[in-house]
């Protein structure tokens, strides 16, 4: 069950002047959280931002073993977004969590191949941690606009993760979309190999297509727009293929992990 609690931030650190990873106290939502799952947040104590926003769990935190707290991937675009960005240790952050379905980790001899754009990172963290602890053999396939937006390598190949990188103006790694060398590698590929996605929904659809394209399962993390996180509100609906034709469902509750080939991509 989730938990809503009053989470003081650890500490906040800035990757660039848009992006940072806040640290939160929230040990009793870090505990539960499966790779994949988000959790609703509202910084401060004032009626702005009205309602909560969704965010990925990044990372689950420990001290000495022990689950401490989790951290978020923020890309300043809004209110909320600018607020987390500017949050100062001791502020409190509401957070309610964990929610949504998670992604279904591999077992070898079966490879893992993660496809992430921009904070389409953030889930891929914990999903790193169950595939190392599996054995799994990982890729991380990571787009960004530039090699100034592409953060945390270090973390990954430390892990034992191999990065494939591409940016849109050439600054690191091969220029052009991500799903470019995703494609060509699928092509080669030999076993099986399951593709996880996330980031913005037309890379997703893309990565949906070449995975069906080469008889890959995948696995994508949609975001959508979610104004309450627990199916009240109605506004993350997706439509999903069913006998022939399609039925919609609300992304906190069925997703926001689904099978790639089940979307109807709009």
């Amino acid at each position: 069950m989730p938990v809503d609690i009053e989470a003081k931030v650890i500490r906040n650190t800035r990757l660039s002047s848009d992006y940072n990873v806040i640290a939160l106290a929230a040990p009793e939502i870090a505990a539960a959280v499966a790779p994949g799952q988000f959790v609703m947040v509202k910084p401060g104590r004032c009626g702005d931002p009205l309602l909560r926003r969704p965010f990925s769990v990044f990372e689950i935190l420990r001290d000495n073993g022990r689950v401490s707290g989790l951290t978020l991937l923020s890309k300043r675009v809004g209110v909320t977004t600018r607020m987390l960005l500017d949050a100062v240790e001791g502020d409190v952050v509401s957070c309610l969590g964990p929610l949504g379905k998670p992604f279904g980790p591999v077992d070898p001899p079966a490879e893992a191949w993660m496809v992430a754009g921009g904070v389409g990172l953030a889930p891929f963290a914990t999903l790193t941690e169950a595939l190392v602890e599996r054995g799994t053999s990982t890729t991380l396939f990571y787009g960004a606009r530039s090699g100034r937006e592409l953060f945390y390598l270090d973390w990954f190949a430390s892990r034992g993760v191999r990065l494939v990188l591409t940016t849109e103006d050439g600054s690191t790694g091969e220029r052009g979309r991500v799903t470019v060398p995703l494609e060509r590698e699928l092509q080669n590929a030999d076993g099986n190999v399951m593709v996880y996605g996330c980031g913005p929904e037309p890379m997703l659809e893309a990565v949906a297509h070449v995975s069906a394209k080469y008889g890959r399962r995948c696995q994508v993390s949609v975001e959508r727009v979610m104004g309450c996180g627990m199916g009240g509100c109605y506004s993350c609906v997706i439509p999903l293929r069913e006998h022939g034709g399609h039925h919609y469902v609300r992304s906190c509750l069925a997703g926001p992990v689904f099978e790639g080939a089940d979307v109807v991509w709009e």
